[in-house]
């Protein structure tokens, strides 16, 4: 019996894929998108800011040489995810992976919220990732196969208080992807969750010095510190890479150790 070769470092190359990033223009999403670019993939960043938007693409393509482009939309909107993905297979002739990493967090206590900001951060967290879902499945199927990686967060599988809005909607995200990976696997399209712990970004810049983040947040980590853009990018090649084909439906845990305690 000969001795079988296993695949190697290969499964990890991303040349001749493309990719949407939803919220790609800064964050976690451009540094998912700048992962996806070093291992060859062609890229759309998505975002309302549509000038921000094309300095991070033009950023992109100055660092890896490859295809980035942007495109500006209201992912909120049925008509203006469709024409993503439409704009999408215009540009690349094919769309291989979606990454819908756009996100809003509200913080407060209950009774300090009101039903206009709880609903906000649903629009655009779980509508909004239901849509881009929806606006490339028709795509992906024709294709035979593709990825789509959903952020939810380490708040959508343990809770924090005054985080009602956000542990919600991305309790949601975590359930949405577990269905729709289901629904999805017979197409050979991949469906998984990438849950972030505390990365140090927009979003979690106004709680960095005060005693919640470094007690509950950044102290809570097995590591004891913030997360680095970098340490994002490994997850979100994996995901969308061959290396991860028997993937359907993980929540892949990206926290320093924060869920581990």
């Amino acid at each position: 019996m000969g001795t079988t070769i296993l695949p190697g470092i290969k499964q990890f190359d991303l040349s001749g894929k493309s990719a949407i990033i939803t919220g790609g223009s800064k964050g976690l999403g451009l540094a998912m998108a700048a992962g996806l670019a070093s291992a060859g993939a062609n890229v759309m960043l998505v975002n309302r800011n549509a000038a921000e938007g094309a300095l991070a693409a033009e950023q992109l393509r100055a660092s890896y040489g490859t295809t980035a482009l942007s495109f500006g939309a209201d992912i909120t909107s049925q008509e203006q995810t469709e024409a993503m993905a439409a704009a999408a297979m215009e540009a690349f002739g094919q769309i291989d992976i979606l990454i819908n990493s756009a996100g809003i967090n509200i913080r407060g206590p209950i009774d300090e919220l009101t039903p206009a900001e709880f609903n906000q951060v649903m629009a655009v967290n779980v509508n909004g990732t239901w849509l881009c879902c929806r606006a490339v499945t028709p795509y992906l199927k024709k294709a035979g196969g593709g990825s789509i990686i959903n952020l939810a967060s380490t708040l959508g599988l343990v809770g924090l208080a005054n985080r009602t809005p956000y542990t919600a909607s991305k309790g949601a995200v975590v359930q949405m992807t577990r269905a729709l990976a289901l629904e999805l696997a017979p197409y050979n399209i991949k469906v998984n969750a990438i849950c972030p712990g505390p990365f140090l970004t927009e979003m979690n810049m106004p709680i960095a010095d005060t005693e919640e983040g470094k007690k509950f947040v950044v102290g809570a980590t097995a590591l004891g510190r913030w997360g680095e853009m970098r340490e994002i990018q490994g997850a979100a090649i994996f995901l969308a890479s061959d290396a991860a084909s028997y993937m359907i439906g993980s929540m892949l845990t990206v926290d320093g150790g924060w869920t581990a305690r």
